[in-house]
């Protein structure tokens, strides 16, 4: 590898080093091995909480962070109408209602307001989303928890190190979720973390994806530190209801080395972002996802909501074309409404076959009418380049494109 490519490659960190290490020390698991727990505790301190729990994706630790609070059969869940359908998915692993609050149409996250029109008597839980980077207006939401007792669970999957009227998105619900999937700020290949300030919920968490051993503990994920109790054959060992959703100890080492890098990583996609600011200045037909004061979006991708039908008589699919033509490398548009989705629009979650048992609900188009006008409308550029010149020919595609189609 040379110098050149090390330098903007992924992988530039201890990775090498870290997973050279996990492979020489017989590549025990995050049961018996020490990656998972190191990286726990530098992830806990570089957020500010007490405990970091370790899983395989950020939908296992949704699922381990409701399961933790208790979500069963019959409570109700709110959580945004836009965003990926994990957040259902996780809702319907503990046979709980989704039940879905529309969102502010400037920064596309989930509307207060709408969250208390939501609650019930079955309510139990919010789940928050930091769309795109972007974290939503948290303040409110825990008033509003703390009003009607509900536990609040952050998902901050596209969220690093972003802020909240000073805060570090993380520690502000009861509970929250990163992803290491490939394409986030910290990417191991698969692999997520939960993060509390709650003995007990980290403990509960811990349990819910470590298959329930009685010894595993909110600080220590461990399960084999005393071999001869371990190996008895009148131990027990489980007293909760768990899933395996641990970390493998390679994606730990991975995890851990991107973590030293953070702030880095996180600063690159903010640089990136600016170079898109600067690719539409003059255009008013292009939005940006609206940043308020005292918030820092942390960029998971740069996302725009895009009125060119409206105001230039271009489709999205047209804008699309030309920016791919003009050297553009594509952009996403925004996933589904998950209630629109074929497996809840349909009812295929529910009957033969299906995990779900509880009550089958049907799910309209109009139930949350700014969500569904807003969604087709969204294009999100990638800022996970990792040449900051290759980054920048790409946002200089994307004004050469507006002035093409603006004449």
């Amino acid at each position: 590898m040379d110098q050149e490519t090390k330098k903007i490659g992924k992988y530039i960190g201890n990775e090498l080093e870290y997973v050279t290490e996990v492979l020489a020390s017989d590549m025990k698991s995050s049961t018996g091995g020490s990656w998972n727990n190191k990286l726990e505790k530098k992830f806990a301190e570089k957020f500010g909480v007490k405990y970091a729990v370790a899983c395989n994706s950020g939908t296992s630790g949704l699922h381990a962070c409701l399961s933790a609070c208790g979500i069963g059969p019959g409570d109700e869940v709110i959580s945004p109408a836009f965003t990926v359908i994990m957040d259902t998915f996780a809702i319907l692993y503990q046979n709980a209602v989704p039940v879905y609050a529309d969102i502010d149409p400037k920064t596309f996250n989930i509307d207060p307001k709408d969250i208390e029109k939501k609650i019930t008597p079955k309510t139990k839980a919010i789940i928050t989303v930091s769309l795109y980077g972007l974290s939503p207006d948290m303040d409110p939401i825990m008033e509003i928890a703390k009003k009607y007792g509900l536990f609040v669970i952050e998902d901050n999957a596209q969220c690093f190190l972003g802020k909240y009227k000073g805060k570090t998105v993380g520690g502000i619900g009861h509970m929250s979720v990163f992803s290491f999937e490939n394409s986030k700020h910290i990417s191991v290949g698969e692999g997520g973390m939960i993060i509390t300030n709650d003995e007990m919920l980290a403990e509960r968490a811990r349990k819910c994806g470590g298959i329930g051993y009685k010894n595993l503990k909110a600080e220590e994920g461990r399960v084999r530190l005393n071999e001869e109790t371990f190996q008895d054959p009148d131990y027990k060992r489980i007293n909760y209801l768990g899933w395996n959703y641990r970390m493998p100890e390679i994606n730990a080492a991975i995890g851990l080395a991107q973590l030293e890098r953070l702030e880095e990583l996180v600063q690159k996609r903010m640089d990136i972002a600016k170079m898109f600011d600067k690719a539409l200045i003059g255009c008013n037909w292009i939005m940006p996802q609206y940043v308020p004061d005292g918030y820092v979006n942390s960029y998971y991708t740069y996302s725009v909501l895009y009125i060119g039908q409206e105001k230039m008589g271009i489709s999205w699919k047209q804008f699309y074309d030309a920016y791919k033509k003009n050297g553009g490398d594509g952009f996403y548009g925004a996933c589904s409404i998950p209630y629109l989705e074929p497996v809840i629009y349909e009812g295929n979650y529910f009957g033969k076959g299906s995990h779900y048992t509880g009550p089958k609900i049907k799910y309209e188009k109009g139930h949350c009418p700014i969500a569904e006008e807003i969604q087709p409308k969204i294009m999100q550029f990638k800022t996970n380049y990792r040449d900051l010149d290759l980054a920048k020919t790409k946002t200089e595609v994307l004004k050469k494109t507006i002035e093409q189609l603006s004449k």
